[in-house]
């Protein structure tokens, strides 16, 4: 017995050592680092497009445009987990908006000078250096509910709309955000942060859809550390996490007014620039893609856009996992990116 203490006595210190050593190398957290130039910006807002040497086979670019709430790097977390870099090897062109970070100069910045204003610019550009009539338009979360109705007032410009993770039906009870935001007094915390709803405050709100989550992630830190490349993944994940950008608080009121309390989009009542948003104006193709166990956007707000489009070439997919595993998980390697990129090749 004495033994068998000593011996497990000694593989702690020794795994001690393995987590110490491992997290003692950590020099730098690397995340995003596909190669791209910035080649069109407005003030903090950039476009990106992302250099590949593999032959195009889809001839159409692709504008990524992401939610404003965290940043767009999910999509580009590492080598191995990359989205935008599968994406590319597929022989899919790639141009992204980054939204930058908000501050009191944006304070007054609406969802119309981020659709009509910012989208539409970056359309316009890549439809001149390219010399085409449209692009190929991907919406991410809320930036897909930005593109959906890009599309609907701009169909001429849009080729081919993909949506992933896109919320449009408000009106539901699977999520518990959706439930919350119901009742939330928008106005008083746009108000009482001056005008810029800070990155914290909502990130303290997605732990709270899964409080054990992160207590159990904290946990594991002993085991996570014994593997560098385990930890190398967890801390890329929680540079991510951290990075949360402020938000420009009359989108962030209108968003939440609009769309999560009167559900003005999926009843055909919300409008930009004195322009109706009419969904059944979007009649070019059409991929929805939701996550099975998507506990942020819950499938049932992202697959009425199948309904609400007027798209004859409108198909509705489904990915068995959650929100995050979209960008990073294993099937989204092996399985949904590559299915992506042939649904845009056949619509060349």
């Amino acid at each position: 017995m004495p033994n068998n203490i000593a011996d497990q006595l000694l593989e702690q210190v020794n795994t001690l050592g393995d987590a110490i050593r491992n997290i003692s190398d950590v020099t730098e957290v690397d995340i995003a680092t596909a190669e791209r130039e910035i080649v069109w910006e407005d003030g903090k807002v950039k476009l990106y497009h992302f250099k590949s040497d593999v032959k195009k086979k889809c001839t159409t670019p692709v504008l990524i445009s992401y939610a404003l709430v965290n940043r767009w790097e999910m999509m580009d977390l590492q080598p191995n987990r990359s989205l935008i870099r599968k994406l590319l090897s597929e022989g899919i062109d790639i141009y992204l908006i980054d939204w930058g970070y908000a501050s009191k100069l944006e304070r007054y910045k609406t969802i119309e000078d981020y659709i009509l204003g910012n989208i539409h610019d970056c359309v316009r550009f890549i439809k001149r250096k390219h010399d085409i009539p449209q692009v190929n338009l991907f919406g991410v979360c809320q930036g897909g509910t930005f593109s959906l109705i890009y599309a609907a007032l701009h169909p001429e410009n849009v080729k081919n709309l993909v949506t992933l993770v896109t919320p449009v039906d408000f009106d539901v009870e699977d999520g518990l955000l959706f439930t919350w935001a119901k009742d939330l007094d928008v106005d008083a915390i746009v108000d009482n942060f001056g005008g810029v709803v800070p990155g914290e405050f909502l990130n303290s709100g997605f732990d709270l859809l899964k409080p054990m989550n992160k207590t159990r992630k904290y946990m594991a830190m002993p085991q996570t550390m014994q593997n560098k490349e385990v930890l190398m993944n967890f801390l890329r994940m929680e540079k991510w996490v951290a990075d949360s950008p402020d938000q420009a608080g009359e989108t962030y009121r209108q968003f939440i007014k609009d769309f999560y309390q009167k559900n003005k989009l999926a009843k055909g009542e919300f409008g930009l620039n004195g322009q109706m948003v009419n969904l059944k104006d979007i009649k070019m193709p059409v991929l929805t893609i939701y996550a099975k166990a998507d506990h942020i956007v819950p499938p049932e707000s992202t697959k009425p856009i199948k309904e609400l489009v007027g798209a004859k070439d409108n198909q509705l997919m489904e990915f068995p996992g959650g929100h995050i595993g979209v960008f990073v998980g294993s099937r989204s390697q092996k399985v949904l990116t590559p299915a992506i990129a042939e649904w845009l090749i056949e619509r060349d």
